[in-house]
């Protein structure tokens, strides 16, 4: 990392978001279903298909709810570069009072993804971003949940002092050195210190700096190390605090040797050894945090759009079995190719209710959307109007999954008579989503229902 040439100063809401606005900017609208996972002070964004659509195996009698407290939201989201606190206070209390009306989870990175430099120098700490974040969790209702991760410059070889251009955009997903774990175990610590209203920490970003070449092992002993020396210095400080990992990607391929595989494709088996290792060598854990896409590293989507979800349940039972039952939470999850692959919106929709309907169907304990941002322009995928701060069809989705289904919800067996029309019910409600690009009519708990093309609908029981 280069030097600080000194010329680098903190910015505020306008400018401060500058140099994190502008790859948000650039990948808020572009994949269409969030984009998310790298710097998004870089503007990477995260992560053709066929019309019908493989019918999800239903669930066996009563579904067995994930071992976590009953009316848990599950559902949330992360925030990133450009939020609503970085527009206008207007624009803020606007989006604030929406979101207040159906509470959900809400996270935010310590440093990057909206937030500078939490400790530029080693006896120095900045936290106007992180104060100014939580604030408008806490004023939207907003459960808390804080993701540790990125490392200060002068963790990774930098320079002490506010984080440079260059910083931003070569060295965010850097990983702390070795002879500075301690000194990032301090910062969580003192993080945990200072929001003794958050609960939920995360530990790291999807093996950032420990993991740079997918094809080879990742340094897991490296991440096991650092996670280890933060789970105890949280605990030292907050002991009611609840600490996850290992927060990590689970990619797939087409073809490969991996005892985690469907017709979705094959998790790669460098995944599986990571995840194991860290598993049987953590300190401790209070829920398992992965992420992941349902489209392969190649961008497919197997064995369409919609059969590539049942990755979803696949891993999160797989974990679930791992893992003795840990509460499994979805860090970060995408189903649309990164590849400028673009849906309409009826159908960007359908596969993310859909997308959503496995994690419930396969006992998730939480899920967190990950929320482009623009500030002024249109975007499919965000929560909200950039422009205006009015709720989007996105937001009004999640939020009927918050009401309906929490981690607690009991599911009942239900049944479509078309395979084309997806659906989950619960006591009260059933969602129904129409996976083809034609109008269909099923019958559901001996009712029709009508539904056009990529059509999702709620109705009551």
């Amino acid at each position: 990392m280069a030097a600080d040439s000194g010329k680098t100063m903190w910015r505020r809401p306008a400018g401060a978001i500058a140099a994190v606005a502008l790859a948000v900017i650039v990948a808020g609208c572009g994949s269409g279903d969030g984009g998310g996972g790298p710097a998004p002070e870089t503007g990477q964004p995260k992560p053709g298909a066929t019309a019908e659509a493989s019918a999800p195996p239903q669930p066996s009698g009563e579904a067995k709810p994930p071992t976590v407290d009953p009316g848990w939201p599950r559902w949330g989201f992360t925030h990133t570069g450009t939020s609503a606190n970085n527009i206008n206070p207007r624009f803020e209390q606007a989006v604030a009072r929406s979101l207040s009306q159906t509470p959900m989870l809400q996270n935010q990175h310590i440093m990057g993804f909206g937030a500078l430099n939490p400790q530029p120098r080693r006896q120095e700490f900045f936290w106007e971003d992180l104060d100014s974040r939580t604030g408008f969790m806490k004023a939207s209702g907003g459960t808390q949940v804080i993701t540790l991760c990125c490392a200060p410059d002068w963790m990774k070889g930098g320079p002490e002092g506010p984080t440079s251009r260059e910083g931003w955009a070569e060295h965010l997903e850097d990983a702390p050195y070795p002879e500075h774990f301690d000194d990032f175990a301090r910062l969580a610590a003192t993080v945990a210190e200072r929001y003794r209203d958050v609960e939920y920490f995360m530990v790291w970003n999807e093996f950032k700096g420990f993991w740079k070449d997918h094809r080879k092992p990742a340094d897991y002993k490296g991440y096991t190390q650092l996670y280890n020396k933060v789970y105890d210095a949280v605990k030292a400080v907050r002991p009611d605090a609840k600490v996850g990992g290992p927060y990590l990607g689970f990619d797939s391929n087409r073809s490969g040797r991996s005892e985690l595989r469907g017709d979705w494709g094959v998790v790669n088996q460098n995944v599986l050894d990571a995840f194991n290792y860290w598993n049987e060598n953590k300190k401790g854990a209070d829920f398992i945090v992965v992420d992941g896409a349902s489209p392969t590293d190649a961008h497919e989507l197997l064995p369409d759009e919609f059969g590539a979800l049942s990755k979803f349940s696949a891993v999160t039972t797989w974990l679930r079995e791992k893992t003795g039952d840990m509460p499994i939470w979805w860090s970060e999850w995408y189903f649309q190719p990164e590849d400028g692959t673009a849906w309409p919106e009826n159908k960007r929709l359908a596969v993310q209710a859909a997308s959503m309907m496995e994690f419930a169907r396969s006992g998730a304990a939480t899920a967190l959307y990950w929320n482009p941002q623009t500030k002024d322009t249109a975007c499919n995928g965000c929560l909200w109007d950039p422009r205006t701060g009015a709720p989007s069809a996105t937001q009004r989705l999640v939020e009927s999954f918050v009401k309906w289904f929490p981690a607690g919800a009991k599911l009942d067996e239900v049944s479509s008579s078309d395979p084309k029309v997806r659906v989950l019910a619960q006591p009260e409600q059933v969602v129904l989503v129409n996976t083809s690009n034609a109008a269909a009519t099923t019958e559901v708990d001996g009712k029709e229902y009508e539904l056009k093309p990529y059509e999702v609908r709620w109705s009551s029981r």
